[in-house]
């Protein structure tokens, strides 16, 4: 810790975030494409919720972890980026202590919660891929209640143990990140944080290693029964709902494990660098998600297109009465199976 952070109190009633450092100079560039993620993030995520909700025919179980997909992320968008922006846009850098901690606690609340509805999805489609005729029989409305309380129980419980430690500690003020990033915060204690660093890395190995088995015994299987269709239009179609889905569990995790690591064990990397890659895996997933679950499934995609083109019907308008008839009118285009 350097000297200049120690003359700061220990006991701060306040934090100093002081954004990318080393970029200082950049801050209002880099804000341009944060905020368009920020945007793009929170209308995705909505939309899907908007869709969901005027569908009755998207009420599933796939659709159904979608949407506690769409939450998390509006909640992990929301939790980061006005801080952020407020640093970049207004030089607005403190933060209550109390107010760092409990964003700290959500961020990395949620965070867990996202991996374990990865995990939720790669089941789903394990059913429906390997056991089509059994998908209703076995993800019922209960089973997938049962499975969302486990997911927020897991998260909230598993994080709670490094939340209270952290918040017993005396700290120096000054945070080199955007937002209260754990490790970040925990490297300003002025006390032995030897315990926080090996529950950090149970949590990371215990519990995000076990949700990257579980989704890699999913995928496997899964492309195991691919291989075995008969037809390539089908092996094709299949694959590509798929890969997609696959696609966006590496982007979020493979950054998220990096970051990790290099925040214990990478001593000589620039600190800008441990703060863009923590923004990448906590926003640029909430941003590709609406568009990789949500655009290419082709129930969301056609009910979309309909709210924005049936007759000059804008997705606006539609809030405010005419869903009686466009259920009777789209009713029967969409059809809910166990593959999208």
């Amino acid at each position: 810790m350097s000297d200049s952070n120690r003359t700061h109190f220990t006991n701060p009633s306040t934090f100093i975030l002081l954004g990318i450092p080393d970029l200082e100079a950049a801050h209002v560039w880099i804000s341009i494409p944060f905020c368009a993620i920020y945007v793009i993030a929170i209308l995705g995520n909505f939309t899907i919720l908007f869709i969901m909700k005027m569908e009755p025919n998207l009420h599933g179980p796939m659709y159904y972890f979608l949407c506690m997909l769409a939450v998390t992320d509006l909640v992990l968008s929301m939790s980061i980026l006005p801080k952020t922006l407020s640093i970049f846009w207004f030089n607005s850098r403190e933060i209550d202590f109390s107010a760092c901690l409990t964003q700290m606690y959500f961020i990395h609340c949620f965070l867990v919660m996202e991996f374990g509805i990865f995990v939720a999805m790669g089941l789903d489609r394990y059913v429906a891929i390997c056991h089509p005729l059994r998908h209703s029989a076995i993800l019922t409305n209960s089973m997938v209640a049962k499975i969302g309380v486990a997911v927020v129980l897991h998260g909230g419980v598993i994080i709670l143990p490094s939340f209270l430690l952290a918040s017993q500690w005396p700290y120096t003020n000054i945070i080199p990140h955007t937002h209260c990033e754990h490790m970040a915060v925990v490297n300003l204690a002025c006390a032995d944080t030897r315990v926080s660093s090996y529950y950090g890395l149970f949590v990371l190995f215990c519990a995000m290693g076990l949700d990257v088995i579980f989704i890699a015994m999913s995928y496997i299987q899964i492309l195991r029964a691919i291989f075995s269709l008969p037809t390539k239009d089908a092996r094709l179609k299949t694959f590509g709902t798929c890969g997609s889905h696959l696609f966006a569990i590496l982007a979020f995790y493979i950054p998220a494990l990096f970051s990790f690591l290099t925040y214990r064990f990478g001593y000589n990397v620039p600190l800008r660098f441990h703060v863009l890659t923590a923004k990448m895996y906590l926003l640029v997933p909430p941003m590709i998600n609406p568009i990789i679950y949500g655009v290419r499934t082709r129930q969301i995609r056609d009910r979309l297109l309909w709210l924005i083109t049936h007759k000059g019907t804008t997705f606006f308008s539609c809030c405010s009465g005419s869903q009686t008839k466009s259920h009777a009118d789209l009713g029967g285009g969409l059809v809910l199976g166990p593959i999208p």
